[in-house]
Formats: C-alpha cells, sequence, structure tokens
C-alpha cells in the first residue's frame, strides 16, 4: 500500500505542473505578438491578443488570447488568391485540441493580410464566454 501512495505522490508531482500550464499559457518565444510585427493594436475587439509565428504569415495559425490571458481561439487568415490557385493547407497547428465551434468570416484586408482573405477561427471555448470586449 505504501508502494502505491508513493507512486501515486510522484506520478502527481509530475502532473501537476502540466495542469499548473494547462491549455492557457502564453506560447513560446517562438510566436511573436501581432502588434510587434504590424500596426495593429495590442489587444483586437472580438478576437483578443494576438500572437503568430513569423514565418508561418500570412495563413497563421494566429493565437487568441482573451482579456484574462485564456488561449480561445486558433484563427488562419487564408488569402483569396491562394484559394483560387487551389493551394493546399495541410498539417496546420492547432492552439489547443478542443474545439467549440468554427468561424469562417470573409475579411477584406488589413495591416498584416493586406489582400482579400477568409478568417477561419477554430474556438476553444464557447466566443460568449471569452472575455473578447
Amino acid at each position: 500500500m505504501k508502494k502505491l501512495l508513493a507512486i501515486c505522490a510522484v506520478l502527481l508531482a509530475c502532473a501537476l505542473p502540466a495542469f499548473a500550464a494547462g491549455p492557457y499559457h502564453l506560447p513560446d518565444a517562438s510566436y511573436k505578438k501581432v502588434s510587434s510585427l504590424v500596426a495593429l493594436p495590442d489587444f483586437i475587439p472580438g478576437m483578443g491578443t494576438l500572437y503568430v509565428k513569423p514565418s508561418t504569415l500570412p495563413v497563421g495559425p494566429f493565437l487568441a488570447y482573451d482579456r484574462a490571458g485564456n488561449l480561445v481561439a486558433t484563427i488562419y487568415m487564408v488569402p483569396i488568391a491562394d484559394l483560387d490557385k487551389h493551394a493546399n493547407f495541410t498539417g496546420l497547428a492547432v492552439g489547443n485540441n478542443k474545439v467549440e465551434k468554427v468561424d469562417i468570416v470573409f475579411n477584406p484586408g488589413h495591416p498584416g493580410v493586406e489582400s482579400p482573405h477568409y478568417h477561419v477561427t477554430i474556438w476553444h471555448v464557447k466566443p460568449e464566454s471569452a472575455k473578447l470586449d
């Protein structure tokens, strides 16, 4: 019994740091805050604070965090020109495996992705629960 308790204690001690980090930690240093790369605010209402690996631009993934610092969505910005060329987008990373819903929304362009494109938003939480205003 003592041996079983000791094993459980070791497993729990190893698991706690992972639970502490949870799915809601900021991304690693390879991700940059979008506002440091292009003329966009630190926090975009409706989307949150965005982080991206510059090497993945313009498509992303962009990791979206709400005002509480929670990862709420993974966003891809897919240029229409690439869709017209029948480009494939495979093996795209996601910020979290949990998916509540997906939105696909047209955008005429903005700093960073100036050409017309679609935002493909994979919501990891219910959008109404995210602190995005």
